[in-house]
């Protein structure tokens, strides 16, 4: 289903003189509004009269994580405080929270973008939404929430955790749309089995999933164990919460809402912009916020764009699926790893759980040492040492075949390790200690 085709279909030369026009009002704004903004275009010699095109957005300033902190809560305030009628910030646990300020029309943009994206994920009006995302502060629950009601579902707004009570639910509500981690999708999907509940057997038969990356063998895992159809979605805080981008029934890589966030993919260390199909750092630039619009930021978030048709219909640029973020990848030993690699191998290997954790020490010669841990299933652990000695060098292979390092690989009992109920954690970094 498409929510909204004019602006979903919209012939690509519009749309990009739509982009223009919003581009050249927002640099304006800024210049005149905001201290920060009006100073960074002042240390690059650049004027809003000087955006004549949607190429000469790469002259203008990144805004970075720590230029978020760094004016926290209310140095990028883009209009006066009495216009803000809700404020959401970063679930991270550690350092200074980012802030989103939201006016009366920048919830509405939410609503409409969030509604396009469970759209895509084939959410009616006819459908019951169980709603697993945190509420509060954070962007998840809410942002869902906004979309389902503006598409006239039912919602039931569960928040995340209590997954006794969320499997009742399932259960008796006729919940036929769950929105959480894709994470906590899968360890509700463990308890309804410890619980002898048959997922299969309920309405549930799609899902939108996001917050941290997962890999398409992931997907595969949850969309077996519930007989679902499991969409892709991406937002973050900063730009205005879930909503930025979503996948369609293709699954062919995530739609961006264009006429609302203007995507560049770049380079991380040069920050030059890359072109369609090259693998980069993410940058957005809130083409329609008045809270608190941001310009070119960068989300450190790695993928690509897709600018082929899409079988749905949409004309919009897709994102493919995310390979990972550059504040997430792991140097080890001078390669460059992303976790979702490890996943992604790691659950094509029969006889293990897609759980694993990552402990990364530093050696007595000073170099990296990677230990890999690993949850078996039952009916392995239950066989002779043997085999499970030969999964672990079964698993220890296929890493060195697929990471080009040496990984240790330790096997460990059926749920043993820690389970989240938001993102998941799946690095221990011992070596910055």
């Amino acid at each position: 289903m498409i929510y909204n085709p004019e602006y979903e279909c919209m012939d690509i030369e519009t749309r990009k003189r739509l982009q223009l026009a919003r581009l050249k009002n927002l640099v304006e704004k800024l210049y005149a509004s905001v201290s920060f903004y009006h100073t960074k275009m002042d240390e690059l010699g650049i004027k809003p009269q000087d955006i004549h095109s949607l190429q000469d957005i790469g002259n203008l300033p990144f805004t970075t994580k720590d230029d978020l902190r760094e004016t926290f809560p209310y140095g990028l305030l883009a209009c006066p405080k009495s216009f803000i009628e809700e404020i959401h910030m970063s679930s991270g646990t550690t350092g200074i929270p980012v802030v989103d300020a939201y006016t009366k029309k920048d919830i509405e943009i939410w609503c409409e973008s969030m509604a396009r994206t469970l759209a895509g994920g084939g959410c009616t009006r006819e459908d019951t939404v169980q709603n697993c995302y945190g509420y509060g502060l954070f962007t998840g629950g809410p942002g869902a929430h906004y979309g389902a009601r503006t598409l006239g579902a039912n919602v039931l707004p569960m928040s995340s955790g209590n997954t006794a009570r969320q499997l009742m639910v399932l259960q008796n509500f006729g919940s036929t749309m769950l929105t959480c981690t894709p994470s906590y999708a899968l360890y509700m999907a463990e308890e309804a089995a410890e619980a002898g509940i048959d997922l299969k057997k309920l309405p549930i038969n799609k899902g939108c999933f996001g917050a941290e990356p997962w890999s398409e063998n992931m997907r595969k895992e949850i969309e077996a164990r519930y007989g679902m159809k499991a969409y892709d979605i991406y937002g973050l805080t900063e730009i205005i919460g879930p909503g930025v981008s979503f996948e369609c029934e293709a699954q062919d890589g995530l739609h961006i809402n264009e006429d609302l966030f203007y995507p560049e993919i770049i380079d991380p260390v040069s920050g030059k912009q890359l072109p369609d199909g090259e693998k980069g750092e993410l940058v957005f630039t809130t083409l329609t916020k008045e809270g608190t619009p941001l310009i070119r930021y960068r989300t450190r978030d790695i993928t690509y764009f897709i600018r082929e048709p899409c079988s749905c219909g949409r004309t919009t640029v897709r994102m493919h699926r995310l390979f990972g973020r550059t504040d997430d990848m792991l140097i080890i030993r001078g390669v460059n790893v992303f976790p979702s690699q490890i996943e992604q191998a790691l659950i094509e290997i029969e006889g293990t759980e897609p759980q694993y954790l990552i402990v990364l020490n530093r050696g007595e010669s000073h170099l990296d040492e990677v230990e890999l841990q690993v949850e078996v299933k039952k009916n392995f652990f239950s066989d002779e040492t043997k085999d499970l000695e030969g999964l672990r060098s079964k698993i220890e292979n296929v890493m060195k075949s697929k990471l080009q390092i040496g990984i240790k690989v330790k096997l460990v009992e059926p749920r043993t390790i820690e389970r989240s109920i938001g993102k998941a954690k799946r690095v221990i970094d011992n070596r910055k200690i």
